[in-house]
């Protein structure tokens, strides 16, 4: 079954991140008037396609002024094991999540494998919103051993996860990450404010404790527009 054709404000939509991706920081787009003169269109379909390239965190309205390009998207390290949490307070953005699912699991086979628990093991999966200053920015899915889980507690969700960890005497220490990039599908584009083009960059990551102890397989879902992603390479034969 083919995907039905994407509303006339969400091709609006792609239009200005079409823009967007070619802008500077601090240029203007054009005025919601500009718009539906382009594509003949209402005030409202204009209002509409702007309110969602806004609320992917990608633009600044000003009052009077119009609406020009933010700052350019949030550096990631891939594979590093700092929290998101941590990683936005470095940025020095306020993080916060809505949980969307909290609770036992039956974990996958590569679940299984990462975290070594037996056939007849089960976990704990905790999926969340995580945003940054308020902008939606990746959805966060993190499955857990049961002990590790029940340790927790409960109140912790809307927190810092590694936060939690080390409460408990577990301190997370080393990432080991695979990435890839996909379209967003339609759960991922509602939640995240995406457009019918939109982009998730995956990275799924196996977080090990201070005794190499598996933590949690998680898999987290980056709004790419949001993101600029960073690697250090080194070549495996230089020892300086």
């Amino acid at each position: 079954m083919t995907e039905k054709r994407p509303a006339r404000y969400e091709q609006i939509a792609d239009y200005l991140h079409s823009l967007v991706n070619d802008a500077a920081p601090g240029d203007r787009l054009p005025s919601e008037s500009e718009l539906c003169e382009r594509f003949g269109v209402s005030r409202m379909t204009a209002r509409q396609a702007m309110q969602l390239v806004a609320n992917n965190g990608l633009i600044e309205r000003r009052r009077g002024a119009g609406s020009f390009v933010r700052a350019h998207p949030v550096p990631r390290d891939l594979g590093s094991p700092l929290s998101f949490s941590g990683s936005m307070r470095a940025r020095g953005m306020s993080a916060s999540s809505q949980t969307l699912e909290w609770g036992g699991v039956v974990p996958d086979a590569d679940e299984r494998a990462a975290l070594d628990l037996g056939d007849d093991e089960s976990g704990y999966v905790l999926e969340r919103l995580r945003l940054a200053d308020g902008t939606p920015m990746a959805l966060e899915r993190a499955v857990m051993p049961r002990d590790v889980a029940l340790a927790l507690g409960d109140g912790f969700q809307d927190g810092s996860l590694h936060d939690a960890f080390r409460s408990i005497g577990r301190i997370p220490t080393e990432a080991h990450a695979e990435v890839s990039a996909r379209r967003a599908t339609k759960r991922e584009r509602d939640l995240l404010g995406l457009p019918s083009s939109g982009i998730i960059i995956s990275e799924r990551r196996t977080i090990y404790d201070q005794d190499h102890v598996a933590l949690e397989r998680t898999e987290t879902r980056y709004a790419a527009s949001r993101y600029s992603f960073r690697a250090v390479l080194r070549d495996p034969g230089d020892r300086s």
